[in-house]
């Protein structure tokens, strides 16, 4: 147990000694502010149109201009279902007056970790400090002098995974912090307790509100960050993996982004295509299922989203230790 510890301290000092967590922080001290100033220049822009910060106005007019959308002529059935869930979704809370975008930093965090998995920010955060675990030792040749020593292969592999995993933890505990503070002294720092609406279930393209429950905002966001935090374990768990099966940094990469932007595509396009739920990038959306979003493809839910990705998580794992301790990686 000392060993393997002593040998992730030794994988988390080379990570710092590459300046991985400064350059996490540095993306996130850049990105992080043009989110909160892009998110303040909409809300005085909706103000601004409205001539007034009553969110029941705001909420209104976006369903009007939402079944404006539904009844004009040219949209594809799928934005159509979509948007007739939306609409449902909104007038249950102008229903219940409940305000969805109560002002203030746990509002914004809790927005901002539902779109980074979207966006792909965080997976390609992580992609990008994990790939070349492997790979990248394997390219400059000091996997041979850790190898030499007396400590067996899977001790090895095991500290690299552990130490990712750590570093994936550290990634996501410093998003929240940071979108909390920067966020907070433009939005305040209020409203942990404000009443969010979860449990929405979307069946044969109808929204059922059977199940929904209310709960307090910082359950929700524990809840959304929960979900953030399994998606990007498990891109990099797949991540480490092919820095285990690809000789070189930049191959492993194209291998990861390739695998990332085609769940986008497939979401987008092949919706008829019920085969696509099976394909682990299209199965990143878990906060999606929290706010009751129409699933991009039939048959997507949140059980079938985490066992999903837990087979790809556990498969990745074991393809990686038996190539691992089965390979030739001196050569």
């Amino acid at each position: 147990m000392a060993e393997l510890i002593r040998l992730v301290f030794n994988e988390i000092e080379k990570m710092v000694r590459k300046k991985r967590i400064l350059v996490i922080f540095l993306i996130l001290s850049v990105l992080i502010p043009i989110f909160v100033y892009a998110q303040l220049q909409q809300t005085q822009e909706t103000v601004k149109r409205l001539g007034t910060d009553d969110w029941k106005v705001a909420l209104q007019q976006k369903i009007v201009d939402q079944q404006n959308r539904l009844n004009s002529s040219g949209i594809p059935e799928e934005w159509k279902s979509w948007l007739k869930v939306q609409i449902d979704q909104e007038q249950y809370y102008l229903d219940n007056n409940i305000n969805p975008t109560t002002p203030g930093a746990p509002t914004f965090i809790r927005e901002l970790i539902e779109q980074s998995i979207g966006w792909l920010l965080l997976p390609l955060l992580v992609m990008v400090i994990t790939i070349d675990i492997v790979s990248g030792e394997r390219s400059d040749g000091t996997i041979k002098l850790l190898l030499t020593r007396p400590v067996k292969r899977w001790k090895v592999l095991l500290s690299k995974c552990i130490s990712i995993y750590l570093l994936i933890s550290f990634l996501i505990v410093l998003y929240g912090l940071m979108a909390f503070l920067v966020s907070g002294f433009v939005f305040s720092f209020k409203g942990w307790t404000v009443p969010v609406l979860t449990g929405f279930i979307i069946k044969n393209n109808n929204l059922i509100t059977d199940s929904v429950q209310l709960i307090p905002q910082w359950k929700y966001v524990i809840m959304a960050f929960g979900l953030a935090w399994f998606v990007c374990i498990i891109i990099g768990t797949l991540s480490f993996m092919v820095s285990v099966l690809v000789r070189t940094t930049p191959a492993a990469m194209g291998i990861m982004l390739a695998a990332l932007i085609t769940g986008s595509v497939l979401s987008g396009l092949a919706t008829s295509w019920s085969g696509a739920k099976y394909f682990f990038s299209v199965n990143l959306g878990l906060t999606d299922y929290l706010q009751g979003q129409l699933p991009s493809i039939e048959g997507l839910n949140m059980q079938f989203s985490l066992i999903n990705l837990s087979v790809w998580g556990i498969a990745a794992l074991i393809i990686a230790f038996i190539t691992f301790i089965k390979q030739d990686m001196l050569g």
